[in-house]
């Protein structure tokens, strides 16, 4: 596939001391039917809209006796016992690149400079790996909505909310944004804009957008060392099998100096000066943990770049556009990179100069008309809770058994959802009169945005 080339658009803010500056790249479509449109599921505006031509998977019918031959094949290799090969790169201390302490040297040098990135929404694209299951249904909601994208961070909590409605949908089409979603939206924007300052840059092709998104993940970081903080920070990671991705909405640094595990943070926005229903809260914690989650195995240095490649189809030798390569340069990248490959090295060794994140994240609840704060949520990362949820999701995700609905004293959610008339057990008519509260934040219905 040879991508039309695009441009970005220009966001101009008023910067604070030594900002930090993120670049947009906005992407366009064509009329094409047969092309798959992928688009970016994030919070803001501004965020880039990637999109990626997808084959469409061919379909061909076999008769039973040909389906015993294969049953019979595949039978026959699972009892082979085949030695692993590791995928996983670790950080590297190649040549090519740096130790960390001389990584340490170039990040020092990028605080007094305009630092290049992308605001893109590393969440619109993350891939499963085909050893979760023996077999993979091909009629799944994951090859048939996701196979070109992958899994976000959202669809993980958006599925914890409600799999029926997340079910509706992927097939019926994308909810409508609310007023309050809208307002929420606005607020994060505001809030990552107090910190950076955002710059276009022309993308050319798939491996230039991914080129960009791991500059504005070495951005960020270089904020977080020298700032203490950094918001909307996009993040990848291959984990429970599968490339989960997401965008952080606020890392800083916690109080005391010998504290040096970052923090995650994020902010929600309330229209009523309550608090939120425990199912709304949990939601949110599910979303800062599999940031964690993401973070710790990236700064670990497990990040199977072959597996990235393959999954996401891109050239790991395909030479970057030139803008590419001088806003890299200028991102304090030693001998100017030619390559994705080039890039993703950087941005693995940049990430393995971190720590673990912090076990203490917090929950920040504002409201909207004053971005007043009405109360702060500070709980403990727990690993297993996490994983199960995330397992629950996949086995969604991949067919293995039926999408669930709200439990019974959570119905109260479907007062809010607009698939509820045409949902197939119409649960609406076993919604008691009463429910925790009014729905004071739509942002969290369906899973909050990232």
């Amino acid at each position: 596939m040879t991508p039309s080339s695009e441009s970005g658009s220009l966001t101009v803010t008023s910067p604070p001391v030594n900002p930090l500056t993120k670049t947009t790249a906005t992407h366009s479509s064509t009329d094409d039917p047969h092309r798959n449109t992928t688009v970016s599921p994030s919070s803001t505006p501004s965020d880039t809209i990637l999109i990626r031509c997808v084959s469409e998977i061919p379909i061909e019918i076999v008769s039973e006796e040909e389906m015993g031959f294969f049953e019979a094949a595949l039978a026959a290799a699972r009892s082979i016992s085949l030695p692993s090969v590791a995928a996983g790169t670790s950080c590297s201390t190649s040549s090519s690149f740096p130790s960390k302490a001389k990584s340490i040297g170039s990040i020092t040098s990028l605080s007094k400079r305009r630092l290049p990135a992308v605001v893109a929404d590393i969440e619109d694209s993350a891939g499963k790996s085909p050893t979760h299951k023996k077999t993979r249904d091909e009629k799944s909601l994951f090859i048939r909505f996701r196979k070109a994208r992958g899994l976000s961070v959202t669809d993980i909590t958006a599925t914890e909310w409600c799999e029926k409605q997340m079910e509706f949908v992927l097939c019926v089409g994308k909810r409508r944004a609310t007023k309050a979603m809208k307002a929420g939206s606005a607020r994060h924007l505001k809030l990552e804009e107090e910190v950076i300052t955002k710059v276009a840059v022309s993308v050319e092709s798939a491996e230039d957008a991914w080129a960009l998104k791991f500059l504005n993940f070495i951005a960020g970081v270089n904020q977080l060392l020298f700032e203490g903080l950094t918001r909307e920070l996009p993040i990848i990671g291959f984990v429970e099998g599968v490339w989960m991705v997401g965008k952080i909405d606020e890392i800083r640094m916690p109080e005391g100096d010998s504290d040096r595990n970052f923090m995650l943070v994020d902010t929600k926005t309330r229209v009523r000066d309550t608090l939120p229903a425990e199912p709304q809260s949990r939601n949110g914690r599910l979303q800062l943990m599999c940031y964690k989650y993401i973070w710790d195995t990236l700064v670990a240095g497990n990040f199977p770049t072959q597996k990235f490649y393959d999954f996401f189809s891109l050239n790991r030798n395909a030479i970057l556009s030139e803008e590419i390569r001088e806003n890299a340069k200028q991102a304090g990248i030693p001998a100017k990179p030619q390559t994705l490959d080039d890039i993703l090295r950087f941005f693995i060794n940049t990430s393995c100069l971190f720590l673990p994140a912090h076990n203490q994240m917090l929950l920040r609840y504002e409201l909207q008309k004053d971005n007043s704060l009405l109360s702060e949520d500070l709980f403990t990362y727990d690993l297993d809770w996490v994983k199960s949820q995330i397992q629950a999701s996949l086995e969604f995700w991949f067919n293995e058994r039926e999408s669930r609905y709200a439990p019974e004293d959570e119905r109260w959610k479907c007062r809010f959802c607009q698939f509820a008339s045409a949902c197939p057990t119409n649960p609406m008519s076993a919604v008691v009169a009463t429910s925790p509260q009014k729905n004071s934040n739509n942002d969290t219905i369906n899973g909050d945005p990232s």
